[in-house]
């Protein structure tokens, strides 16, 4: 049955409301919950292989302190002969705390090592829960500096929430420190090797992924934009790939992305590159970057 002319302007009009309502709904759903950054290379320095080729942080307490670096030469030689032999990339909280992460090559735990501003040592043991990957490649802390974020080795979809060893009075040396959450990813990484808070929702984090399947480029930096704070509840994780890191060097072979820091301070990212053969004894760098 033909319908008159207002009734049919009215269907057309309905017709386009229910288009335009299911168009703004699916890019609702599709939109990142942040938008990506681009972060442009200003520089770099090099990067000393036995003690600045694992991981970096700056510290703000005291004012005025230099960059902390982490390599096979920073561990402790009584560390090592009780079987850490093995550091990742550290942190420092905003208040002076100062965190390096530990492993074994073997066993069913993992070491916090932190730092108070004062200057004390302490070791923080974490057994392993079900599941969870022996290695211990990196720590990032938290803005408001009670909770600390680390990562497992592999193809992964998640990290890990740790209340912040020695931050947070809910730790203590002489008590396993326990995971509290995960930050289930969206997209799964691979071979993280550091991350750093940027804000209280978003890290940057450096991959040594080789293969490139995962985003379409190898040695990717990520940004991961969180759905709320860490904290003692799960929170999700969007990812995105931002660049390829650098990979130069007057040598050819396989590069190593390690750990990576962000000074809120100066806005600065800096990213530990490691160069192929012999290279790594004398082009690998601390590269440099700002937002733009």
């Amino acid at each position: 049955m033909r319908l008159p002319s207002r009734h049919r302007c009215h269907a057309v009009l309905a017709g386009l409301v229910t288009l335009a309502t299911a168009a703004a709904l699916s890019v609702a759903a599709t939109a990142p919950t942040a938008a990506a950054d681009t972060w442009t290379e200003v520089g770099s320095d090099r990067a000393d292989p036995l003690t600045e080729s694992q991981g970096l942080a700056s510290v703000e307490v005291p004012a005025g302190s230099p960059n902390r670096y982490t390599g096979i030469g920073t561990i402790p030689f009584g560390l090592t002969v009780r079987g850490w032999n093995h550091v990742g990339d550290p942190d420092a909280s905003y208040n002076g705390y100062y965190i390096e992460p530990y492993q074994a090559d073997s066993g069913n735990a993992k070491m916090y090592r932190v730092q108070a501003p004062g200057g004390a040592w302490s070791e923080y043991v974490h057994t392993l829960s079900p599941g969870e990957a022996l290695n211990n490649s990196f720590d990032t802390i938290s803005p408001n500096g009670s909770w600390m974020v680390s990562g497992e080795w592999g193809t992964m979809n998640r990290l890990l929430v740790f209340p912040t060893p020695g931050v947070n009075p809910s730790t203590s040396p002489s008590a396993n420190l326990p995971q509290a959450s995960s930050i289930n990813l969206d997209h799964a990484v691979r071979d993280v090797q550091g991350c750093d808070f940027v804000t209280s929702t978003q890290l940057l984090c450096a991959s040594d992924d080789p293969e490139g399947s995962l985003f379409g480029i190898t040695k990717p930096l990520l940004q991961i934009d969180l759905s709320a704070e860490t904290g003692t509840a799960d929170v999700t994780g969007h990812v995105t790939a931002l660049r390829q890191l650098p990979l130069r060097s007057s040598c050819s072979g396989g590069f190593e992305a390690e750990g990576i820091d962000y000074d809120r301070r100066t806005g600065t990212l800096r990213v530990i590159v490691v160069s192929p053969g012999f290279c790594v004894l004398t082009d690998s760098k601390t590269y440099r970057f700002t937002r733009s």
